[in-house]
């Protein structure tokens, strides 16, 4: 079978990039956790810890999970905080398969539930969620902004609103390195195990692209979020960014 190639992300339209999306995640679904513990050397299980980590459930005791993909993040956290009920949401339905398999191994079925849905129109009212969040879905979306927005609107008085993403702002003597590993050695790695190899040449791309954490701020603030804040992950190859909603106590 002739190997998928994608255009760069540099040259996607909104559209484009949201086919190239929903495509790589249709083909990788079944070795999309092993590979990212994989390629991330497991350091996305620590991330998602540290997100979990600063979560806090003082009004709705309710998480939102956009882009929950296989539900590594709502897993980890319904464990984290057992007294909290979880949504996840993603627009992959083969992801969300299997992540509801997961779901019902770790036996959190009554506390968890996964629905297919779009990030730019999110199907609950105003103010139903102490906490959403996206974990490694937010590179894939074209629009941002519009993202951030519907994540405010739905979250609750001084909520949390939390991005963990990879990104390509290292710190100076080892961002050579990082651009070698997401340009050469990571998209060797996949195709040895995916059968869409295409996939982790987007992926690299991907982060390369992704806003430098000022930036992301920006946005966040623009959305109308308040005290944003950002903190380094594993020499800055990845970022958690931390929002709340006006209000609160």
């Amino acid at each position: 079978m002739k190997p998928r190639r994608y255009p760069p992300v540099a040259a996607m339209t909104a559209a484009g990039q949201t086919g190239v999306v929903r495509d790589i995640f249709t083909t990788v679904h079944g070795r999309y956790d092993f590979l990212n513990h994989l390629l991330s050397l497991r350091r996305d299980v620590g991330w998602r810890a540290v997100a979990i980590g600063r979560m806090s459930f003082p009004r709705t005791r309710r998480f939102l999970d956009v882009a929950t993909g296989t539900a590594d993040l709502a897993i980890a956290a319904a464990r984290r905080h057992p007294g909290v009920r979880v949504v996840g949401l993603d627009f992959a339905a083969p992801m969300l398969e299997v992540g509801r398999r997961k779901v019902r191994v770790a036996g959190l079925s009554e506390r968890i539930e996964l629905l297919e849905g779009d990030a730019l129109a999110l199907p609950f009212p105003d103010r139903s969620f102490d906490v959403t969040a996206v974990a490694f879905g937010m590179r894939n979306m074209p629009d941002k902004l519009r993202v951030l927005r519907e994540m405010a609107r739905v979250t609750a008085p001084g909520g949390q609103v939390m991005i963990l993403e990879m990104t390509f702002a290292p710190r100076p003597l080892f961002r050579p390195l990082y651009g070698f590993y997401l340009g050469g050695v990571l998209p060797r790695l996949a195709r040895l195990f995916a059968r869409n190899g295409a996939t982790y040449f987007y992926l690299g791309d991907s982060i390369r692209h992704f806003p430098a954490p000022p930036v992301l701020a920006s946005l966040m603030r623009q959305a109308g979020l308040q005290s944003v804040s950002w903190h380094r992950l594993t020499f800055g190859t990845a970022y958690l960014h931390i929002g709340r909603t006006p209000g609160g106590f």
